[in-house]
């Protein structure tokens, strides 16, 4: 029999996958109880995005799955850059000529299992 899993997706993030990655880090194969507090604690930018993310797939695994939340754990979680067509910016360079500034992008995704 297969394992339930529970996913939640955030798509164009509008920040460094780079950065994202660092506080995904963190939380990978903790439970979801710990996970949620490193998050809150930690002073990264993109940890209030990743905790909002957490919550999501929390409450996927719990009405769609049925799943039981104190035995949830973080089992994958990864970023994968995004778009970049949107948020284009040039920066003046010498003699007239123009430096492209590229706005990244991150699309995040967190995987939730139960243990057994």
């Amino acid at each position: 029999m297969e394992a339930k899993v529970a996913k939640a997706h955030l798509k164009q993030l509008r920040m460094t996958p780079r950065k994202v990655k660092i506080v995904l880090d963190l939380i990978r194969n903790k439970n979801v109880a710990e996970a949620a507090a490193i998050l809150k604690t930690t002073n990264k930018l993109a940890c209030e995005s990743v905790e909002k993310l957490l919550k999501s797939a929390v409450a996927n695994a719990e009405t769609n799955h049925g799943m039981d939340v104190e035995k949830l754990y973080v089992a994958e979680c990864f970023v994968t850059p995004g778009k970049l067509k949107g948020m284009k910016r040039v920066m003046p360079r010498a003699r007239g000529s123009a430096f492209r500034i590229v706005k990244r992008t991150s699309h995040v995704t967190v995987v939730l299992k139960e243990r057994d």
